[in-house]
């Protein structure tokens, strides 16, 4: 007889699943979210991408920070949870991981001026709430990277905060850790896409706690968390073409709608681009082909 897990949450991108024994079964789908808002259409391969993308990470950082990743190989969760049916289309897509208290903390790491960041500084001179040098514009590389939180919401859009704000929200042990992690981890991802001729722009980093540890969680500098750049075609004061959702965000942009759902319906041409982007994207960064990575259509 086979069983079901029972679905616990069904986030912008991902579903989790209860898997006992203190663990989850977190699924991504091809699901695309911009300004918080799901998008109506999917985007081929990228639930595989993110989760690919992820594992990859997971392992390069594994030396900064341990994670809470127990298996990503279908076989072995499969093998770690007998008697639960298992749909085929999640594989590659489906991890299993250690139950984490989640930080209320987006852990965003800048090291470039761009995207919301920009826009606050061109109203006043700040990024999150922090007074920075005059004179920077857009896709600017700041001075050195810089730890800019926001929060979490159940709904609607994170807000963004200082440091102080984040102190308030977790302490400042918790966030003074939290920091110094992403900074480190900002850094060896920086160093390794510049390595292929990318700039990773900024990151978004997820951080709990397990068994009273912080380790990282959640995906791990992907397209989606992630503004990644070709570095020979940056040029400052511009939008750089991006291997993220910045197409997206772009077209978005161009349409008359006021950032709260629902969405306007996107082309085939934008999902097929973002499409492409994202395989480019992990291809690219891991050097592996994401056609060896399960899941793939034979």
């Amino acid at each position: 007889m086979t069983v079901e897990l029972p679905r616990i949450l069904s986030g912008k991108v991902r579903e989790l699943y209860d898997a006992e024994e203190d663990r989850l079964l977190m699924v991504a789908s091809d699901r695309v979210s911009a300004f918080d808002v799901i998008m109506g259409e999917p985007i081929p391969q990228k639930g595989r991408v993110l989760t690919a993308m992820t594992v990859f990470w997971c392992d390069e950082m594994s030396d900064v920070v341990p994670g809470s990743l127990l298996a990503a190989d279908p076989a072995q969760i499969a093998a770690a949870l007998p008697g639960v049916a298992l749909p085929a289309e999640w594989a590659g897509r489906a991890v299993l991981v250690r139950r984490a208290e989640m930080l209320p903390l987006e852990c965003i790491v800048r090291g470039y001026l761009a995207g919301q960041a920009h826009e606050e500084y061109v109203r006043s001179g700040t990024v999150h709430g922090t007074a920075m040098p005059a004179g920077l514009r857009l896709a600017d590389r700041l001075a050195e990277p810089i730890f800019t939180p926001s929060t979490k919401a159940e709904t609607g859009h994170d807000v963004n905060i200082d440091f102080a704000g984040a102190v308030d929200l977790v302490g400042a042990e918790a966030a003074e850790a939290a920091r110094a992690i992403c900074l480190a981890l900002y850094a060896r991802a920086a160093a390794r896409a510049a390595d292929v001729g990318f700039i990773l722009a900024d990151t978004k980093f997820e951080l709990g706690y397990v068994d009273g540890v912080l380790c990282l969680c959640d995906e791990v500098c992907t397209p989606d968390s992630s503004r990644l750049w070709p570095a020979d075609q940056v040029v400052p004061g511009t939008t750089p073409p991006a291997f993220d959702k910045q197409p997206l965000r772009d077209w978005l942009a161009t349409q008359p709608w006021d950032r709260t759902p629902p969405p306007p319906a996107l082309p085939p041409s934008v999902t097929a681009a973002l499409s492409e982007r994202y395989v480019a994207a992990y291809e690219r960064v891991t050097g592996l082909s994401l056609d060896d990575w399960y899941g793939a259509t034979p």
